[in-house]
């Protein structure tokens, strides 16, 4: 798609012309995103924050949202009892303890990250050519999964289709992102919390001045390790990506920790729609609800209208973006669960503190966003024997497609089971491997690192670093990069902006119909217990060869897609 020169989105920390200031008397410690009704009554939504005691800091004119900050009770109610404005909801993470923060954490890398918490068993020697593609691609069965390994001598992606990595940021300078990495589109729109209303930790020191990392940093390795799997460049070094040839765009809406909140995200979404992004990838859940009900019955009356904004604004987005060209990619979650059939959330909402409590979810009026959004393709996890991995989600409703996305306990029985191997290989950045104790100082892998797998290329002055993880979010990428090859290959110039552009109906009926057809298997729930799972793990696969519950339409297929995908638009 084009990239456009410029966009609707104020920058962050821009006052907005004729904001009110706050009445004396009143702690304004609290930042909140108000959704406007209408954004042509953008006036009168604003009266309707000053009425409240807010004061606009900010303002996306693209869906209509406003950044305030207003006192901590009470504003929500207020301001949203105003015709012109839809709901208000917190977007800073007041109150989130470190204690609680490391919790969530720790859950998170418990399925990323799972074999770090036990020594991993050593896989089997094996023979690996790697004619054609980088020298650690003997590591990456995923690539050869949705082969791309051969959809790429005939399309390894045009530097013309931009990719936005909607994550914790990307290792610009890491030496097989940087040939690929387009810094000057790349921007960031979080501002690191170094400490919550207690004093403690939240996303760490900030690094940097003004607490905002440079575009392409990243202090989490999670984008970093998206981003390789899209694009890595297929440069005789390190690893390549499913598409190496196109080009990819940091648009950073998650902190350090790892959490993802409202207006960071929506900015993000909405800035990608604005630029030309072609595909955007989203491997995350927006906090601090795991699913957002219209009718929570165990919510306060401001959480609530919280959950209620954070769906009409988050779907505004995803519309705005669709409109403009955009394909979306959403990871399916790692929660083991039919989405279709969502068991009770006892984890939301995660901030703040102490307030998680088992909700009943409506799955007709519940949504885990962004996955479960207004035209996002939804991927679930394969192991590389392409059975579903045990902590993917899964469902009749949401599963639009399946990709390699690590499953540490396949191949039960064998030699490889337990091993890193089995789970997916990308880009690490190197303050992160620092940080994580997985390297030292001088640049070498650790007892600890070696342990993980983490892996390290040399060539000259170039160093790369490399590790294991599996989940959802590993698999999407997958299917994103097939997408950008997908608008790489039938993409038509656009007439005003350089660049390629096409429909994403198109690019989506494409991955749909080029999809790798997989059955659902036999006996059709399958139970993994065997592998050390509880029974709340077993899941019963619904549908047909064509579709169904596991795999979707199938699973994503470069090679298919890049030669007979041409038919379908």
């Amino acid at each position: 798609m084009a990239v456009a020169a410029t966009v609707s989105l104020v920058a962050a920390g821009t006052s907005v012309a004729g904001a009110a200031p706050a009445t004396a008397g009143q702690q304004q410690d609290t930042e909140y995103t108000v959704l406007l009704e209408d954004p042509g009554n953008r006036d009168f939504a604003i009266d309707a924050v000053h009425a409240a005691g807010g004061e606009v800091v900010r303002d996306n004119k693209a869906i209509g949202l406003l950044t305030v900050k207003a006192p901590a009770n009470g504003f929500v109610e207020k301001v949203s009892a105003s015709k012109d404005v839809v709901g208000a909801a917190r977007s800073k993470p007041i109150g989130h303890s470190p204690a609680q923060n490391k919790a969530e954490k720790a859950k998170r890398d418990n399925v990323e990250k799972e074999n770090t918490t036990s020594a991993p068993n050593k896989a089997p020697a094996a023979s690996k050519s790697t004619a054609g593609m980088d020298p650690l691609d003997g590591d990456l069965w995923g690539l050869n999964l949705v082969r791309s390994n051969i959809a790429r001598a005939k399309q390894a992606g045009d530097k013309r289709v931009y990719v936005g990595v909607l994550d914790t940021g990307v290792d610009g300078s890491h030496p097989d992102i940087a040939p690929n990495f387009n810094n000057e589109l790349s921007r960031n729109f979080t501002v690191d919390i170094p400490n919550d209303s207690d004093g403690g930790e939240f996303d760490g020191p900030c690094e940097f001045r003004g607490c905002v990392d440079p575009a392409n940093w990243d202090d989490g390795g999670h984008g970093t390790h998206v981003a390789g799997t899209i694009g890595a460049a297929a440069n005789g070094f390190g690893i390549s990506g499913v598409a190496p040839g196109v080009s990819l765009v940091n648009i950073r809406g998650g902190q350090d920790a790892g959490s993802f909140f409202l207006q960071p995200v929506v900015d993000a979404i909405t800035y990608g729609a604005d630029i030309g992004l072609d595909v955007i990838n989203m491997s995350f859940y927006v906090d601090p609800w795991y699913m957002n009900c219209i009718n929570d019955s165990t919510a306060s009356a401001e959480e609530q209208l919280e959950q209620r904004t954070i769906i009409s604004t988050v779907q505004r987005a995803l519309n705005y973006a669709h409109r403009k060209g955009v394909t979306l990619i959403g990871a399916g979650g790692n929660n083991h669960e039919d989405l279709g059939k969502p068991r009770t959330d006892t984890a939301s909402p995660n901030y703040p503190p102490g307030h998680a409590r088992p909700r009943p979810i409506d799955n007709a009026t519940c949504l885990n966003l962004p996955t479960e959004g207004n035209h996002v393709i939804s991927v679930s996890a394969l192991g590389p024997s392409t059975g579903k991995a045990d902590y993917s989600n899964y469902g009749l409703e949401q599963t639009a497609l399946s990709a390699p996305g690590g499953y540490f306990r396949d191949y039960f029985g064998t030699p490889w089971y337990r091993t890193n191997e089995n789970m997916i290989l990308s880009t690490y950045p190197r303050n992160v491997a620092l940080a994580e104790g997985n390297i030292d100082e001088a640049g070498n892998i650790t007892e600890k690192g070696l342990g993980a797998g983490v892996k390290k290329a040399v060539s000259g002055d170039k160093v790369g670093y490399y590790q294991f993880l599996q989940g959802t979010s590993m698999a999407a990428p997958h299917a994103a990069g097939v997408a950008a090859l997908v608008v790489s290959q039938y993409g038509k110039k656009d007439k005003k902006n350089p660049g390629l552009t096409l429909d994403p109906d198109k690019v989506e009926k494409v991955l749909y119909k080029t999809a790798i057809q997989r059955a659902c298997p036999n006996p059709r729930t399958v139970s993994y217990v065997n592998v050390g799972r509880t029974p709340e793990f077993d899941a019963t696969c619904e549908g047909d060869a064509k579709f169904n519950g596991f795999y979707g339409h199938g699973i994503v297929d470069a090679y298919g897609a890049v030669t007979r995908g041409g038919q379908f638009i």
